[in-house]
């Protein structure tokens, strides 16, 4: 085996910061100047969906950036800021129907955001996106009077926008699918003609996205009221309209938190040392919890300033957790599972069957592939380690399968990725900064 790894390991720019970024600045009359941008699939949809809409987007360099400032990313992905030229003004009907691949914050947010333009807007994606349901949000925008045409309740579809004329203020939607239904809603509602108020019915997944939503329209000059027992018990969130748009501003995008997950887990599972730099205690995103759960499997967590370190100094241990508010990390936890003593088992993630794949089914089984002994439900699954076999793992044109058992393969051997250029829908680089990790030579590892 190699030697477990000992370096600093950075990460580009969070996926679901940059996304939010581009829509808030897209709505601010003005310049906005984004640092620390991640450039990958995700992001190029997003940029390419707001350009067709008549937002200005241009790349720029940030102060300082030279040619080895950001290693983990491809030289033609490495410029790391962008300028916005936004203003609801500037938004028209697009001069054809933009392509989202299968990018679901590029989906959800530009459904909701074309309920601010004079016009239709339709949206498409790949085979992939076809698959994924819209209906709630769909039902949303009617319930402000916002007519969408989506016949299978998943992409293509078109919104008939208004220009943000809505004609009810009040929207419950469902909370146990996706949270970026709300953050899309939300991000759109704050330039409608109205006050909105938006229901949540029963609990809400990945709170912890909504509420990076929430702070970032307001460091934005918008304005969120968050209700946590309404009548009923309700959480509902009450959105006072900013009538000329958000502010422009200078705004920097944190490592995302999901990638952290994979140095981070590749450090406790290999017995190494590994920094994130940028990444700290105060992270926007809820997805740092994630160190905790390493934490309770026997690593060593220490942070300091805006960086955190992984040490896995003992073997791991195998947990019982709650990952509702940490789903898009579930896969990184499975893969690691098999190294662990004793039985891992993860709960609470029925919402995780909607993403880029079923991501439960996808992750039962391959670590079965691997010879795992594995058992499931519809929102949990339990993993009891076994002797692993040697296999090339499918990734379901999901860039975290692809990312999550790459870990498993660099620290324990035998695990070959079948798709590897998948990760470039939110790491492009992320090839090329596991490589780092391992000297040159027979002893490194392969996938």
């Amino acid at each position: 085996m190699p030697e477990p790894p000992r370096l600093e390991f950075p990460v580009p720019g969070s996926k679901s910061i940059t996304n939010r970024a581009l829509v808030l600045a897209a709505l601010a009359p003005g310049t906005s100047r984004l640092e620390g941008v991640l450039h990958s699939d995700d992001t190029r949809h997003m940029r390419a969906g707001l350009e067709a809409l008549g937002i200005g987007v241009e790349d720029a360099r940030a102060p300082g950036a030279g040619a080895d400032s950001d290693p983990d990313l491809d030289p033609d992905l490495r410029p790391p800021a962008l300028i916005v030229h936004g203003g609801r003004a500037r938004l028209r009907p697009p001069a054809a129907p933009i392509f989202v691949g299968n990018s679901g914050t590029t989906v959800r947010f530009l459904t909701a955001l074309a309920a601010l333009v004079d016009g239709p807007v339709t949206l498409l994606g790949d085979a992939a996106m076809a698959r994924r349901p819209l209906s709630d949000l769909v039902d949303g925008l009617a319930q402000l009077g916002v007519r969408v045409d989506c016949p299978t309740g998943a992409p293509p579809l078109t919104v008939h926008g208004g220009g943000g004329r809505f004609t009810e203020p009040r929207v419950r939607m469902r909370g146990d699918r996706s949270s970026q239904y709300f953050s899309a809603l939300l991000m759109a509602a704050g330039l409608g003609d109205r006050d909105i108020t938006l229901a949540v019915e029963g609990p809400l997944v990945s709170r912890p996205y909504v509420d990076i939503t929430t702070r970032m329209i307001a460091d934005f000059g918008g304005a969120v009221e968050v209700e946590e027992a309404g009548a009923g018990g309700t959480l509902a969130f009450h959105v006072r309209p900013t009538r000329a748009g958000y502010r422009p501003r200078g705004y920097t995008i944190e490592p995302d938190a999901s990638s952290a997950s994979y140095p981070f887990a590749l450090a406790a599972a290999s017995g190494g040392r590994i920094t994130v730099p940028g990444l700290g205690p105060g992270a926007l995103q809820g997805d740092y919890a994630f160190v905790d759960v390493l934490a309770r499997m026997g690593a060593r967590i220490s942070a300091t300033g805006g960086t955190t370190t992984v040490d896995g100094t003992a073997p791991l241990r195998g947990v019982e957790v709650d990952m509702h508010d940490i789903s898009d990390t579930v896969m990184t936890l499975a893969a690691i599972a098999p190294l662990a003593a004793g039985t891992t088992t993860i709960r609470n993630v029925a919402n995780i069957r909607i993403k880029e794949t079923d991501r439960l089914a996808a992750t039962v089984a391959e670590l079965r592939r691997l010879g795992q002994q594995v058992r499931h439900g519809d929102d949990w699954l339990s993993i009891e380690p076994a002797p692993r076999s040697r296999a090339v793992v499918e990734c379901y044109s999901d860039h975290r399968m692809a990312m999550s058992f790459a870990v498993l393969g660099a620290a324990a051997g035998g695990v070959g990725i079948a798709d590897p250029a998948c990760v470039s829908k939110t790491y492009p680089g992320f090839w090329r900064a596991l490589a780092a990790c391992y000297p040159a030579g027979p002893a490194r590892p392969t996938w």
